[in-house]
């Protein structure tokens, strides 16, 4: 067993490696419906789960992978739920909090934004978007949506993202390595900040685009009290 250090904490694989599917229940729980889960791995964390599969079915009383990826799907599911159910009762309130490690005032106005632009397909990009993925719930329960059709789209959304960033590993690992003998584990902690800044690519595009708009109307402002 590897000795621990801090740095650990930022690599995915460690998480698999010595919590197997209960820590990854335990975070995809969290970084789904928890606001204090926004910092949580958890697209690099279900890749490197792909392709670590064989290591959570043996140590997970030998369920295969497919029913690891189910019960892994329900825990999202279960998040959102906490997350809308969270939004109803004090979500409000949020709106006036200070930032605190636990908590980011920017990710919810983002969050918030992001629904107001697509509406309900909001509950469902999220779950590919980091930090809108965790308050994107919290923010349908704040606005009072539906609770019958966001609980549908938690549900599809859920499987798609955990079925498809676990499959991509698994067989994205296979291929590599059966066509090319290149073993994807040899290069986990950089294919991990690949992940991140891809996933986070869209919402930096979006912020970049805001500030512009900004500008924008700002010079336009400015001009016509200058006229």
């Amino acid at each position: 067993m590897t000795e621990f250090d801090w740095h650990s904490l930022l690599q995915p694989q460690w998480y698999v490696a010595h919590g197997g599917v209960w820590i990854i229940l335990l975070i995809v729980f969290a970084e789904t419906g928890l606001f204090m889960g926004f910092f949580l791995p958890g697209d690099s964390l279900l890749f490197v789960a792909g392709i670590m599969w064989r290591e959570l079915e043996a140590g997970f009383f030998n369920i295969p992978f497919v029913g690891i990826m189910v019960l892994i799907s329900v825990a999202a599911i279960l998040g959102n739920q906490v997350g809308y159910w969270f939004g109803r009762k004090i979500g409000p309130a949020m709106y006036s909090w200070k930032d605190r490690w636990y908590f980011k005032q920017k990710y919810l106005q983002q969050a918030r934004v992001f629904y107001e632009e697509h509406g309900a397909g909001a509950i469902f990009l999220a779950r590919f978007l980091p930090f809108v993925r965790t308050f994107a719930p919290i923010v349908a329960g704040i606005v009072r949506m539906d609770k019958k059709k966001f609980s549908a789209i938690s549900f599809i959304s859920a499987f798609v993202w955990v079925f498809s960033m676990m499959l991509l590993g698994r067989y994205l690992h296979k291929f590599l390595l059966d066509q090319y003998g290149y073993d994807l584990t040899h290069d986990l902690e950089l294919i991990v900040v690949g992940i991140i800044l891809i996933s986070v690519l869209p919402i930096i595009y979006k912020m970049i685009q805001n500030k512009l708009k900004e500008r924008k109307e700002g010079q336009a402002a400015d001009n016509t009290n200058v006229e």
